[in-house]
């Protein structure tokens, strides 16, 4: 029986190149992606997204990730009492293709920093 995936959309440390992307290095990256409801990023030295300010739409990247992958990240995350882990729509490009999906979001329950309009971290 094939395991259950699990789309995980990103925006900040665990992209590639930053300090915490060795959790989804042996996971599939589908694309580039942008949720399709608008939010609110602050940024002190690392990302915090907000679901009830309406900014701008954030713009990161979506993994196929496996149940213990997903677990592991929870835990680096501080689900639910940290960031708290939520399923939205978001719009991935594959091969130069828009696709809506569901992905997994992780919002903060404690924004602090600066606003970053652009929704780019």
């Amino acid at each position: 029986m094939e395991e259950k995936k699990y789309l995980l959309f990103v925006y900040g440390t665990l992209k590639k190149g930053f300090w915490n992307h060795h959790f989804l290095q042996n996971e599939k990256f589908v694309g580039k992606a942008e949720t399709k409801e608008k939010y609110a990023m602050y940024v002190t030295r690392i990302p915090f997204v907000v679901k009830n300010e309406k900014v701008s739409t954030i713009k990161g990247k979506v993994y196929e990730v496996s149940k213990e992958t997903l677990k592991e990240i929870d835990r680096l995350e501080g689900h639910p009492e940290w960031y708290k882990r939520e399923l939205v729509p978001v719009v991935v490009s594959v091969n130069g293709k828009k696709k809506e999906v569901k992905a997994y979001v992780y919002f903060s329950l404690d924004p602090r920093g600066v606003i970053k309009e652009d929704g780019i971290f």
